[in-house]
């Protein structure tokens, strides 16, 4: 038997934001926004639009890019490995994490922690190519509030996920009958 039982997400209202921010992840930036920068090896010279993301998926993407972010358009080989990382690792832990967020389960803590400390890396990186590198930008704020969500619900992943049982409590102990009650007969 479980010795720990899960709160219920309405006890847990915070981690709504946390889901929402998987679900968004999952369902848009991993498989139509970012896999854009596998799926078109080079930005500046396409010939044909890819089988996947949609046509107007890649028409945003390079829109973005074009006016604000010139990494996104140059694809250098450690931005691409970002990338990578979003599609083969990132993505199946979003479907995992939406899931033991809202179930209430222990388990997504390490796996957790460990998405927020790459994350935190990774956007870290770019950041910093963005205002310094080669590709930097001159629309750095422009391109520094459009990532920040991605810098700041790591930090929040980690603070949420810091005690050993963030989901759990104990499970309460079976009540003991009072010996001054009357035992009830059976028939």
């Amino acid at each position: 038997m479980r010795d720990r039982v899960p709160r219920p997400l309405r006890n847990r209202r915070v981690d709504l934001l946390f889901i929402a921010f998987f679900a968004v992840n999952l369902g848009f930036i991993t498989y139509f926004f970012d896999i854009e920068q596998l799926t078109v090896a080079n930005a500046a010279h396409m010939t044909a639009y890819p089988a996947w993301p949609p046509e107007p998926i890649v028409k945003l993407v390079h829109w973005y890019g074009n006016h604000w972010d010139p990494l996104l358009m140059a694809r250098p080989a450690f931005f691409l490995m970002t990338i990578w990382i979003d599609v083969v690792v990132f993505g199946p832990f979003y479907a995992f994490a939406i899931y033991a967020f809202i179930r209430g389960r222990d388990w997504i803590r390490v796996p957790a922690l460990v998405w927020a400390g790459v994350m935190m890396a990774n956007v870290a990186m770019i950041l910093f190519e963005e205002r310094t590198g080669v590709y930097a930008t001159r629309h750095f704020a422009m391109v520094l509030g459009a990532n920040l969500p991605w810098g700041l619900l790591p930090v929040a992943v980690i603070l949420r996920l810091a005690r050993d049982h963030p989901f759990t409590t104990p499970r309460p102990a079976a009540a003991e009958p009072d010996p001054a009650l009357p035992v009830e007969a059976t028939a």
